[in-house]
């Protein structure tokens, strides 16, 4: 099954936390209805899905946040999907690794934490939206980071003590993907 036609299967049953993830649910599911398989890639036009983790150290009290190079500003750790991704779960996981150099990342679960939609400014070239999906992951703060190409930094962060410059929305994606990763891990 390709990457665009399992996530759409995702959508289908996704139980949205709220009723504005479930207008975006119905949004997404639209998006990869019109574009196929073409909603998966980068090269399929301007919009297309993103995969992102939500990266949290093992006791859940730290998010390991990037400041992205043409964004400039502090965000969950993500991107394109590539070709050789099997699903966006795994796009994901792979983006987690490869812009945190960390070895050691475990997806709490394959179901997406969150739906987020963002336009995108002229820096990002031909890209107009990301229509990103974001997942929650495990990481040991032990272990260490490594800045990739596309961040100016990587640095773990208090989950209720996030930067000042983050869109406007992460710290409520974070807080919600601590009580995913909670309700998934079965502690309270």
């Amino acid at each position: 099954m390709s990457v665009a036609s399992a996530f759409a299967e995702t959508l289908r049953t996704w139980p949205a936390p709220d009723d504005d993830q479930a207008v975006l649910r119905d949004a997404y599911r639209a998006f990869v209805a019109e574009q196929g398989e073409a909603a998966a890639r980068r090269d399929g036009g301007p919009e297309h899905l993103t995969a992102s983790a939500f990266l949290l150290s093992d006791d859940l009290a730290q998010v390991l946040l990037c400041y992205h190079r043409k964004g400039q500003f502090w965000v969950q750790i993500g991107g394109h999907v590539e070709p050789s991704d099997p699903s966006l779960p795994e796009a994901a996981l792979r983006e987690a690794r490869e812009e945190s150099g960390l070895a050691d990342v475990r997806l709490v679960t394959d179901v997406p934490a969150d739906l987020n939609r963002h336009e995108l400014a002229s820096a990002f070239g031909a890209c107009r939206a990301h229509w990103d999906v974001g997942y929650v992951a495990l990481a040991s703060t032990t272990d260490r980071v490594v800045v990739s190409d596309e961040s100016e930094d990587v640095r773990w962060f208090d989950v209720d003590a996030l930067p000042g410059d983050v869109p406007e929305n992460l710290p409520a994606r974070v807080a919600y993907a601590v009580g995913r990763a909670k309700v998934a891990l079965g502690s309270s």
